[in-house]
C-alpha cells in the first residue's frame, strides 16, 4: 500500500484527469457503499469529512447515550486508485474512507477502525499478521433488462478450459484490472460449479486485505456486469452444487520472523486462541442461511476440528 499523503493524494488527482471521486467504505453488515464527489470537495473530505446518513443504511445504533443525525467520511490518501472499467477520459478515483463522528473521533461500528485498533494492539504485544485470501464466486447469465437469472454462464468444471469455460475472458480482464490498481494476482481458474471460478491474489498486512478484498469483489461484480453477467458470492447460490468458500491464510510474524515456521509452537497459541473463540467468529463468517448449508460439503468444514494436513477441516496448521 503507497504511504501516498494528503498532498499527493490531491496533487495526482489535480495531474491525472479524474473528474468524480468514490469514497467507499463496508457497513456493518459487509456491504459496499459509496459517495461520489467532486474533485474540488477532497481537501473538505480529508479536513473534515463528507456528510451521510448511516441511519439509512442501519436503523438501530446504540452507542451508548449518542446519537447523531450525520456521521462523516475521512478518506485515507494511501487507498486511492483509479477504476480502470470507468472512462479513461474525465476518470474515476476511489479512496476507503474511515468513520468518524462529528467531533472527529472514530465511529465504534467502523469496521475498518476496529481491525486497525486491532492491529495496533498486536503491534504493542510484538505482533504482525499477513492474510491472504481465496475466494470464489459464480457468474450467471442476465435477461434483456440486465437483472440476474438463476442461469449459470457455463458449465465447466474444475480447472476446464475453453469452450467449456465461457469465463477465461473475463476473468482475464478482472485480473488485468486489479492488476491496474495494485492489486497482483496469483492464480486464476474455473472452479468446480457450473459458472464458478476463483481469483487468487497475494497475502499483505491484515488491513491492506482487507481493502483488497473489498475492491476484489467491487471489480468482479463491475467486470461481470460490464460483459452481461451476474456474479455471485453466495455461500450455495445453486443447490446441491460447489458453494463459494473465503479462505483466510494467516501468518503472524514477531521480529521479522514468521513465527509458524520458525517458532510452531508459539503459532499454536494463536491458533488455540481462534479455536477459542470459533464459534462467534463463525456467526460473523457465515451470516446467512446458505452459510451452513454448504456446511460438511466441498471442503466446507462441519466440526470443530484442526489438523495439520487435512484441508477439509475447519483450521490448518
Amino acid at each position: 500500500m503507497s504511504k501516498r499523503t494528503v498532498e499527493e493524494a490531491i496533487a495526482f488527482v489535480e495531474e491525472n484527469d479524474v473528474k468524480f471521486i468514490r469514497l467507499a467504505f463496508c457497513d456493518i453488515l459487509g456491504r459496499h457503499k459509496n459517495v461520489a464527489i467532486m474533485p474540488q470537495e477532497l481537501g473538505l473530505a480529508f479536513a473534515s469529512g463528507i456528510g451521510f446518513d448511516y441511519k439509512k443504511i442501519v436503523t438501530e445504533i446504540d452507542d451508548g447515550d449518542e446519537t447523531y443525525d450525520m456521521l462523516y467520511l475521512r478518506p485515507d490518501p494511501s487507498t486511492l486508485t483509479i477504476l480502470p472499467w470507468r472512462p479513461q477520459t474525465g476518470r474515476v478515483a476511489r479512496f476507503y474512507c474511515n468513520i468518524i463522528k462529528p467531533d472527529g473521533t472514530p465511529f465504534v461500528y467502523d469496521s475498518r477502525e476496529a481491525l486497525k485498533t486491532t492491529l495496533a494492539r498486536c503491534k504493542e504485544a510484538g505482533f504482525s499478521a499477513r492474510v491472504g485470501l481465496w475466494s470464489e464466486f459464480y457468474l450467471f447469465k442476465t435477461d434483456e433488462d440486465g437483472n440476474p437469472t438463476n442461469i449459470p454462464w457455463d458449465n465447466g468444471g474444475y480447472l476446464d478450459v475453453a469452450p467449456l469455460d465461457k469465463a477465461e475472458n473475463i476473468r482475464r480482464e478482472i485480473c488485468l484490472s486489479l492488476e491496474e490498481m495494485g492489486i497482483q494476482p496469483e492464480s486464476s481458474h474455473h472452479e468446480a460449479g457450473p459458472g464458478q471460478n476463483e481469483i487468487d491474489f497475494f497475502a499483505a498486512d491484515a488491513l491492506r486485505s482487507a481493502d483488497n478484498f473489498m475492491t476484489y469483489r467491487n471489480t468482479v461484480s463491475s467486470i461481470a456486469a460490464k460483459n452481461g453477467g451476474y456474479a455471485s458470492f453466495d455461500p450455495r447460490p445453486i443447490k446441491n452444487k460447489s458453494g463459494n468458500g473465503l479462505h483466510l491464510f494467516v501468518s503472524l510474524h514477531c521480529g521479522g520472523e514468521n513465527i509458524c515456521e520458525t517458532k510452531p509452537e508459539l503459532f499454536e497459541h494463536f491458533l488455540g486462541g481462534v479455536y477459542k473463540n470459533i464459534r462467534a467468529i463463525t456467526a460473523f463468517l457465515n451470516p446467512m442461511q446458505t452459510s451452513y448449508d454448504r456446511f460438511g460439503k466441498d471442503e466446507a468444514p462441519k466440526a470443530v476440528s484442526w489438523s495439520h494436513k487435512n484441508e477439509s477441516l475447519l483450521l490448518r496448521l
